[in-house]
């Protein structure tokens, strides 16, 4: 390397060209090598093989602007197509998205034909369908499928995007059409999924080659034995995937087992701690045995983990309704409200929450803090008094103890100042 180096350093360009050839040989995924012979090549006014360099460059990575950049000075004046494609993937390197888009469109439009056109559909489809521009992104790939219909990628991309837009029927019809149309057999496991959510288990369980899937469809069906034995011969592969406890615990609650159902939903929970459907099959359970405080405090758990707050709320006052003294509850309750910002509700849940647990700090700050916001100093002090008989070193009472007995935020020393000022404006 030092060699080709030095060679070019004294501008004997032909010679460090060479040995750049020879380090390359043995180098070559090396960006240095490719980005210093590429420079040379261009020195040398050898366009065509700088080129390939620097497109070697980008499969090796793909985020190099300056090989972006300097394959832009090489095509913008004889391969437009190429030119808009390379600055779209710039842009969308540098998150301007709106700038790649424009660019893929203008290198759809000076491709020569719909077959070089379609590397830019592509991306110009992703990238809508990244920006949630979802009808965009169905239009581009319909129209990439009429010159790439045997790409099972397409009618797969147009299912995803159909379900986001028009329902699970038009995603399902969108696959079925490219089985019968072109023969795909590779997204069948997603097909049999879309018929499973779809309550169509006959049709899964006959496309299907997974042993979980034949399972599930089975419980579906009703045939809730021949799933269970499908489930057990298949629980070496699976005993790590936390599927097959969800369909475990699917058997022993359609057979009223709910003991067993709760032991399979808990190495559920062990597999997949974040999992939504924890909570939303705790809650079936529950209903079942007629516990209406732990069905809808586990459905509230269920739409918090969906990020639907205002459902969860509700079905955590629904919970409370049936047992107004558990503390997490109440707890919970106070957060959630005080976090919409309805503070004089969470605080009538702060002090519920007092009621159950006397000595819970956290309460009695929050009710201090806002009998204070509504220019209630005394009853800020009252709840202190409470706070720092518990915890005499809380952190909260010693920086506002002192303040509020000596009447609120200006102190004494504050009105006094404040009497001066006003009484000595008058005199002047």
């Amino acid at each position: 390397m030092n060699t080709a180096e030095q060679l070019e350093q004294s501008e004997k360009y032909e010679e460090a060209y060479a040995e750049y050839k020879k380090i390359l040989m043995h180098k070559p995924d090396d960006v240095d090598v490719l980005t210093r012979i590429a420079h040379v090549a261009l020195i040398l006014d050898n366009k065509t093989e700088a080129k390939q360099y620097y497109a070697k460059i980008l499969e090796v990575d793909p985020s190099n602007i300056m090989a972006h950049e300097q394959l832009l000075d090489l095509f913008v004046n004889e391969d437009k197509f190429k030119y808009y494609l390379l600055r779209g993937n710039m842009h969308a390197l540098q998150q301007q998205m709106s700038y790649a888009n424009s660019d893929y469109k203008k290198a759809i439009s000076h491709a020569k034909d719909a077959q070089e056109a379609l590397p830019a559909r592509y991306l110009h489809a992703g990238l809508c369908e990244g920006q949630e521009k979802y009808q965009e992104a169905i239009d581009e790939y319909l129209r990439i499928a009429d010159f790439d219909d045997k790409n099972p990628m397409v009618f797969l991309k147009l299912a995803e995007l159909y379900e986001k837009t028009e329902g699970i029927i038009s995603a399902i019809q969108t696959l079925e059409r490219g089985k019968k149309e072109n023969g795909f057999t590779e997204y069948d496991e997603v097909l049999a999924g879309y018929y499973i959510k779809n309550s169509q288990p006959d049709k899964a369980l006959a496309i299907t080659k997974n042993e979980l899937t034949k399972a599930r469809a089975l419980f579906d069906m009703g045939d809730n034995e021949k799933g269970y034995e499908v489930l057990m011969n298949a629980k070496g592969a699976y005993e790590k995937n936390p599927t097959f406890y969800s369909l475990l615990a699917q058997y022993y609650f359609q057979k009223e087992m709910y003991d067993e159902s709760f032991d399979a939903i808990k190495k559920f929970e062990e597999l997949a701690p974040n999992s939504p459907l924890i909570y939303q099959m705790r809650a079936l359970i529950y209903e079942q045995k007629n516990d209406s405080f732990n069905e809808h405090l586990n459905w509230g758990k269920y739409n918090v983990l969906r990020n639907d707050k205002d459902v969860a709320l509700n079905e955590y006052m629904t919970a409370y309704r049936f047992n107004n003294s558990d503390a997490d509850l109440v707890e919970t309750i106070a957060v959630m409200l005080e976090t919409d910002g309805d503070k004089t509700k969470a605080s009538e849940f702060y002090e519920r929450l007092t009621d159950i647990d006397p000595k819970n700090t956290n309460a009695l700050q929050k009710l201090a803090e806002f009998r204070e916001s509504i220019g209630d100093n005394g009853g800020a002090l009252d709840y202190l008094e409470r706070l720092k008989a518990i915890d005499p070193r809380n952190e909260y009472v010693a920086k506002n103890y002192e303040r509020l007995q000596n009447g609120g935020g200006m102190g004494d020393g504050g009105l006094l100042s404040l009497f001066k000022g006003i009484f000595g404006r008058r005199m002047r």
